[in-house]
């Protein structure tokens, strides 16, 4: 088995290395053009290096577009706050599906899996609806709180849960833990893989989401950076250098999220009840 994989090793590199530069080529283009001015990305065909390297696009879109940081902040806020409420909810949730036998269990859990395959597309509606009539349109309520827990983490919780040693939990029980305690001073710091993953996940989706913002929001000063992108996109014309520029701001703190949890994430835990 070992000699098969290493006979094929250098094909998955050079597979891997195509497919990094697939995926990185975009991004360079993207950093490139907010560095370009509209009249080369216009007509200078597909370059990597400007032939007028400017960094007006950055100092325009802060300058000409007013609210381009409040969209900065409100898209900061909702990102921070879904993060954070999943983080809790999804974790408690998961570790109550668990661990604890309550009556109806099961069936909330298959429910969850139920929710899972439902497209989110046929819940945009009802849920326009209910927030309308809950009064949260253009405000943060609106995106934060239908986002503050997700039955697709809530699973994952659960099933790394349910491969936690239990030795650790009783250890943690004799020593006068109750069930609170147990589980955010035990459970929890124990369970960092799964909340890094969720961390990153969560964070870049609430950071990038679109639809939601651009439905329930339409008041100018509440939009998101994602939907503020829109107002760089004229009658007749895009500004490709405005919108390049911006989007490599909005990239930095997906990246940087990425960057600081991924030791977190890519690294395995080993428990052991020695100590």
């Amino acid at each position: 088995m070992r000699s098969s994989i290493s006979r094929f090793r250098p094909l998955f590199y050079v597979l891997l290395s195509v497919y990094a530069a697939i995926t990185f080529v975009p991004f360079l283009w993207a950093l490139s053009t907010s560095f370009k001015t509209l009249p080369e990305i216009v007509h200078g065909g597909i370059s990597l290096i400007p032939k007028n390297f400017t960094l007006d696009n950055y100092r325009t879109i802060f300058h000409q577009e007013p609210l381009f940081f409040r969209w900065f902040l409100n898209s900061a806020i909702i990102a921070v706050s879904v993060t954070v409420s999943n983080l809790l909810f999804n974790s408690m949730a998961g570790y109550a599906l668990a661990r604890i036998r309550f009556p109806g269990s099961t069936l909330m859990f298959y429910s969850i899996l139920a929710m899972i395959m439902i497209p989110g597309q046929l819940t945009i509606i009802p849920s326009y609806l209910i927030i309308k009539s809950l009064g949260w349109l253009n405000s943060y309520e609106a995106i934060i709180v239908p986002m503050a827990a997700q039955a697709t983490y809530i699973f994952m919780m659960r099933q790394f849960f349910i491969n936690f040693p239990r030795e650790l939990e009783e250890a943690a029980e004799l020593d006068g833990l109750g069930r609170f305690g147990l589980f955010f001073k035990v459970v929890l710091p124990l369970a960092k893989p799964a909340l890094a993953a969720q961390t990153i996940f969560i964070f870049m989706g609430a950071w990038n989401e679109f639809l939601k913002p651009l439905m329930l929001i339409s008041d100018k000063a509440m939009f998101t950076l994602s939907v503020g992108l829109n107002t760089f996109k004229g009658q007749y014309i895009s500004f490709w250098n405005y919108i390049m520029a911006a989007s490599i701001i909005m990239t930095i703190p997906a990246l940087l999220i990425y960057i600081g949890f991924n030791r977190f994430f890519v690294k395995g835990i080993t428990f052991t009840g020695s100590k």
